[in-house]
């Protein structure tokens, strides 16, 4: 696997360097604003970019739709400082994989690897902060059960960690979900995740 990052503040993007390096993922560029996210995604073609959200010149959220509007298959790791659930949606509305606070280093390697494989990461205090919106009555249309299933989905867990989490088994929550994408024509999970957050957020394409 081979990934850029992009930080405005050059000790972070060193830090990164140093721990992604150690865990046998090649580094092929660094940036260090939007802009140059933009020019070094479409010269590498990484695996993934990781990027920071607040940036200098070109935020990472305005980088990750410039990117995803031509590369709408990018895999784009975000990574802040900010828990702000605006961020949050609208990453997620454009089509971002992830959203991992700068604090978890320890984390940092775990989740390229999840979202290199295709699935969704979140921090573990965003998704404290999800599950708090998650009381907020919001009529999305779906039974009690579907919407559990939905908020998990939302936070990134695979099926088979849904069935342990709901006591259920993997072929039940298979069934849930194709009914909800069914029932709310949507095409993927990803899709499905990124409904949750506009209908709780409010955030608009």
């Amino acid at each position: 696997m081979n990934i850029i990052i992009v930080d405005d503040d050059p000790l972070v993007v060193e830090s990164l360097k140093t721990i992604i390096s150690a865990g046998g993922i090649e580094i092929l560029a660094t940036g260090f604003d939007g802009n140059e996210a933009v020019d070094l995604y479409f010269r590498h073609n990484p695996d993934l970019i990781l990027m920071d959200i607040r940036m200098n010149n070109l935020s990472g959220i305005d980088a990750s739709r410039k990117i995803l509007e031509r590369d709408p298959e990018a895999k784009i790791l975000l990574i802040t400082t900010f828990q702000d659930q605006e961020y949050i949606a609208q990453a997620l509305s454009l089509g971002c994989r992830g959203y991992i606070l700068k604090y978890n280093i320890k984390g940092i390697i775990p989740a390229i690897n999840a979202v290199y494989a295709g699935n969704m990461v979140f921090d573990s205090k965003i998704v404290s902060g999800i599950k708090r919106y998650a009381e907020k009555d919001v009529d999305l249309g779906l039974s009690e059960r579907e919407y559990d299933i939905l908020l998990l989905v939302a936070e990134g867990l695979n099926n088979r960690e849904i069935a342990e989490r709901l006591y259920l088994s993997e072929g039940t929550v298979r069934n849930y979900i194709s009914n909800m994408l069914e029932k709310l024509s949507l095409r993927d999970r990803t899709q499905l995740a990124i409904y949750y957050y506009k209908m709780k957020y409010g955030v608009e394409e």
